[in-house]
């Protein structure tokens, strides 16, 4: 059958199950956490068997999912830097006076592979504070710098290669990974946030994966968060198929025939989709992701002075 791409966990669960015609899948383990409009689900892959069913290393996928964060509501944004807070900080622990790291992976200049590069910009890095103001003043910050290394066709050079580099100089503790994701659904566009434990491969976003950024390749935990800005095509013709051929009640068609007929929609080059208004929507998750993270590492901080350093 066509495979239908997605970098979300619990995506990749759905589809596990709804191919095999299991409620359960031996070497996952799942959660459901609802908050008012905002619904949380925890997807744990605990072996190597649920890491070949679902294709997702061994970790906790966390996926927090709402309408809002795709809207212009400041109180909804407020609800969903806390949540996203919350789930940071239950992964990071206690990160005062820790060394991190944070990278924005993506191409500034393409807005769906944008929101890495946004976030950093609206990061509150304190690194270089330490070792010039008063200690009273730094109480509850932790050592934080930020990078956004771009991407190998605009540098000439890995995303990996620089962030390992700057990583050896630095020494962090830990590494904070954000970049631009695809789903498999459109409804998931720009409402969904993943943070995973298990790193990241920069570019999957718009279908250019490179070398992994995890603990193995970089020596520390990485913690990836990431939001699905784009759909490829071939998953929307997918989903037009299906519904076409339930409402013709015509359930002969193999599943060869539907790969053929996606193959006649989309051709060979591979096409991604992003909502029109996708320039706004970057701007504004950027901010909520940057805050999520900031509140999560600056707990001395009040919302009021995080806006005084992020301007």
């Amino acid at each position: 059958m066509y495979n239908i791409r997605t970098d979300l966990a619990v995506e990749a669960r759905d589809i596990y199950k709804e191919s095999s015609k299991l409620d359960s899948i031996p070497g996952i383990e799942s959660e459901e956490d609802d908050r008012g409009n905002i619904s949380i689900t925890r997807v744990r892959v605990t072996n190597e068997e649920g890491e070949r069913a679902i294709g997702k290393k061994p970790g906790i996928y966390i996926t927090i999912e709402t309408p809002a964060l795709r809207g212009n509501n400041p109180d909804e944004a407020e609800k969903i830097t806390n949540v996203l807070k919350d789930e940071l900080t239950k992964i990071l622990g206690d990160c005062e006076k820790k060394n991190v790291l944070v990278a924005g992976l993506g191409n500034s200049r393409i807005t769906p592979d944008s929101i890495g590069p946004k976030t950093v910009s609206n990061l509150v890095v304190t690194r270089h504070l330490f070792s010039t103001m008063p200690h009273e003043f730094c109480d509850g910050l932790s050592h934080v710098c930020a990078i956004a290394p771009g991407v190998l066709g605009v540098t000439g050079i890995e995303t990996g290669e620089i962030i390992r580099g700057v990583a050896e100089r630095i020494k962090p503790d830990v590494i904070i990974a954000v970049d631009a994701l695809a789903s498999r659904k459109m409804e998931r566009v720009s409402t969904t946030i993943q943070i995973a434990d298990t790193g990241i491969s920069p570019g999957s976003g718009v279908g250019n994966k490179r070398k992994a950024l995890d603990r193995e390749t970089l020596g520390v935990p990485v913690i990836a968060i990431g939001v699905p800005m784009v759909v490829d095509a071939a998953t929307i013709a997918i989903d037009t198929i299906d519904a076409l051929i339930g409402a013709m009640d015509n359930s002969t068609v193999l599943d060869n025939q539907k790969e053929s007929l996606i193959r006649s929609v989309v051709s060979d080059t591979q096409t991604m989709v992003t909502p029109k208004d996708i320039d706004s929507i970057a701007e504004r998750i950027s901010k909520i992701l940057a805050n999520g993270i900031n509140f999560a590492l600056h707990k001395g901080l009040s919302a009021e002075e995080i806006s005084v350093f992020t301007g």
